[in-house]
């Protein structure tokens, strides 16, 4: 009997077969959540200017404390129309522009504003208050590098840095497709045997939340025309993620037609649960995931393999799961052969398993925001044990 690839093995397989795909330009207001190809520079020295940290007064620091004559009021993005002389002060607004001959911004706090005159009562260090041309990045350098994803922070800095427009990977194609003559779409009646198609939605909004373009195929039946056809459609996608077919029923016929149709079958099985029965390969440079029709093993499943070669695709630098560490409220047993994922509520560090573990309890794991890694070994992991976990 073959030894099973453990979850690693798996994910160094996907990813040995994953490059990023072909890059675009991207205007700076469509490119959230996209992932940069090129890293993106300055376009202007940032601050531009040498502004002003405090509303306060712009003035030489040679002068004070003392009193000095206000010559100009600055407000923010209407600078000083001429140069600071000894002796005096401009009022200026939070990042107006320093004036030329002043080295220093006395906050209002230690000044007497007297109208056309003011009374410094502290002395200032030349450069106090003032945020120097250039002090947070210059015209040309780096500001965001490649491989980023793209959040409100790098958006943010990269606004402010006069860049206007971007270079991203293309975002990913995916075909998404449940397999099964039980499936029959919610809001219509159930027949005896049937059950609701759940697993497509599950894995499209998963996989939506990292950037893929998500096509959903309609669920077929167990019928080798009508999983030929869907299959063919799907396999013109950058990856295709199918659900259900994957194990050794006279019913479960994905594996075969997908053969038949050029995808070579790089693994089947891997040593996790739930989700044993995954299947991976490639036809061309399309990547092909089998998850089960388990809908916890599905969504194992797309959580350890297929999420890390979407952002793989995209040319993630780290693709693989972000795995935090917290305390077992309760302990777990450990099982011999294989990793399990278990569904838990985690709440200041602290995970507590939720009861009903079995890989159809999908309703159950509504009610979980992580899943705890317990490693393949013998015994228990008892209460209090550090953990690793992947937040939902």
């Amino acid at each position: 009997m073959r030894a099973l690839l453990t979850v690693d093995e798996a994910q160094a397989a996907i990813l040995a077969r994953c490059s990023p795909l072909d890059t675009e330009s991207v205007s700076i207001e469509a490119a959230a959540g996209r992932v940069l190809a090129e890293g993106a520079l300055a376009a202007v020295d940032l601050p531009p200017f040498p502004s002003s940290a405090m509303d306060g007064f712009a003035l030489r620091s040679a002068d004070v404390p003392g009193p000095l004559a206000v010559a100009a009021r600055i407000a923010a993005g209407s600078p000083a129309d001429r140069v600071l002389a000894a002796g005096e002060a401009m009022a200026i607004s939070t990042g107006g522009v320093v004036p030329e001959g002043a080295d220093a911004v006395a906050p209002i706090e230690v000044v007497t504003d007297n109208g056309d005159t003011v009374d410094v009562r502290e002395a200032l260090a030349a450069g106090a208050h003032v945020r120097p041309r250039g002090g947070d990045v210059r015209a040309g350098d780096l500001v965001v590098p490649a491989g980023v994803l793209l959040g409100a922070t790098q958006l943010g800095a990269l606004a402010a840095a006069g860049v206007a427009g971007v270079v991203c990977v293309r975002r990913p194609r995916v075909a998404v497709l449940a397999t099964g003559s039980e499936l029959v779409r919610p809001g219509t009646p159930l027949a005896p045997g049937q059950v609701y198609e759940a697993n497509a939605l599950m894995l499209a909004s998963a996989l939506a939340a990292v950037g893929a373009e998500v096509v959903r195929l309609p669920a077929v039946a167990d019928d080798e025309d009508a999983h030929r056809d869907a299959i063919a459609r799907g396999l013109e996608a950058d990856v295709l993620v199918t659900s259900g077919g994957v194990s050794v029923g006279p019913h479960d016929l994905v594996r075969a037609i997908e053969s038949e149709l050029g995808v070579e079958e790089v693994f089947w099985q891997v040593a996790v649960k739930p989700g044993k029965p995954i299947a991976f390969g490639t036809r061309g440079r399309t990547l092909v995931f089998g998850l089960p029709g388990n809908p916890v093993s599905s969504l194992v499943g797309c959580e350890l393999f297929v999420k890390p070669a979407l952002r793989a695709l995209q040319g993630v630098t780290e693709p693989l799961p972000h795995f935090e560490h917290g305390r077992l409220s309760s302990s777990l047993q450990r099982n011999t052969t294989r990793d399990e994922l278990v569904r838990a509520r985690v709440a200041d560090g602290v995970l507590e398993p939720l009861t009903g573990q079995e890989s159809h309890m999908i309703a159950r794991a509504a009610a979980a925001n992580a899943l705890v890694h317990v490693p393949r070994g013998e015994g228990t992991l008892g209460a209090g044990a550090d953990v690793r976990w992947l937040r939902l």
